[in-house]
């Protein structure tokens, strides 16, 4: 019987053994993979991700800036050629990127330890602080009735001193507040054109102005500036233009039956850029916008009155 169970006993476990199932193995490469995407993916302001319907002038628009040059800092050689769910910098390179105005500086601690060898005696604390008490030095005279009489005459009193007021400093003389001075990106504005306003900005509608002319009727730069888009690539403005004037402000001119001006000119205020027209849009008009850092603002708010 001993034996019978000494054979059996082996056999069992070995089956045991081979009927585990193997441990679930984990592939990290691919996991290594995703964090190394997420790592390099650019965040924060500065970068746009491209939505369904997006063209790299709609962005170019939105953001402020010249389409060629946001395909410039994507390496992007055809514009049409964005995908949903890429992340392009719409900023110059290095313009994104927050200052850090933080300067480290090291705290300065006195040292509290004081070096100094065994046998020198420990200074006083009135020696420590510069102000070391001296006892007075004492002479011995022989004893005499002038002697006596001296040591005990009483000692005369000092007149007090009458302070003197201080003067008082006298007053500053008033600083004259300087003249507003105009800002780096300010634009001189001037209305684009002579028509009648017939319908005026809305944040919730119309971002524009717009003017009822007839075809035909000059389309006048708003200011200073170099055209950075000429043409019909964005859906509901027909045949636009848009001229940026510095870092901050640019203008569209929107429904223009002709262009007369191409990408990369320079223009100056009052130039004609185009002829008013009624490219996708239901009749003859030109609806003006003026965009600070790609976002519609008021126009009425920057040009002068009539």
């Amino acid at each position: 019987m001993i034996r019978f169970f000494a054979a059996v006993i082996p056999t069992v476990l070995l089956t045991g053994c081979l009927s585990q199932q193997p441990a679930p193995t984990v592939d990290r490469a691919g996991t290594a993979a995703t964090r190394s995407t997420a790592a390099t993916q650019p965040l924060g302001p500065g970068y746009y991700t491209v939505k369904r319907g997006d063209t790299l002038y709609r962005i170019a628009l939105d953001h402020g800036q010249d389409h060629r040059d946001i395909a410039a800092w994507n390496n992007i050689a055809n514009p049409s050629a964005i995908k949903e769910g890429q992340v392009l910098r719409v900023v110059p390179p290095g313009a994104a990127e927050p200052a850090d105005g933080a300067v480290s500086k090291p705290i300065a601690t006195a040292s509290g330890v004081e070096t100094r060898s065994l046998d020198q005696p420990a200074p006083s604390v009135a020696a420590s602080s510069g102000a070391l008490k001296r006892e007075p030095r004492v002479g011995k005279e022989p004893y005499s009735d002038e002697a006596y009489a001296r040591l005990n005459k009483p000692a005369e009193t000092s007149k007090p001193v009458e302070a003197k007021p201080e003067p008082k400093p006298e007053a500053p003389p008033p600083v004259a507040a300087p003249a507003p001075a105009s800002g780096p990106d300010d634009v001189a504005w001037m209305w684009p054109s002579t028509a009648k306003v017939s319908a005026q900005y809305s944040d919730s509608g119309n971002k524009g102005l717009d003017f009822a002319g007839r075809a035909g009727d000059p389309v006048l730069a708003a200011g200073d500036g170099k055209v950075v888009y000429a043409g019909s690539g964005l859906r509901g403005f027909g045949e636009l233009v848009i001229v940026k004037h510095n870092a901050t402000f640019l203008s569209a001119y929107a429904h223009n039956r002709k262009i007369l001006v191409k990408e990369g000119q320079q223009v100056t205020r009052g130039q004609k850029i185009a002829e008013m027209g009624n490219t996708d849009s239901d009749s003859v008009k030109l609806h003006f916008e003026i965009r600070k850092q790609g976002k519609p603002v008021d126009p009425s708010a920057y040009l002068p009155k009539r």
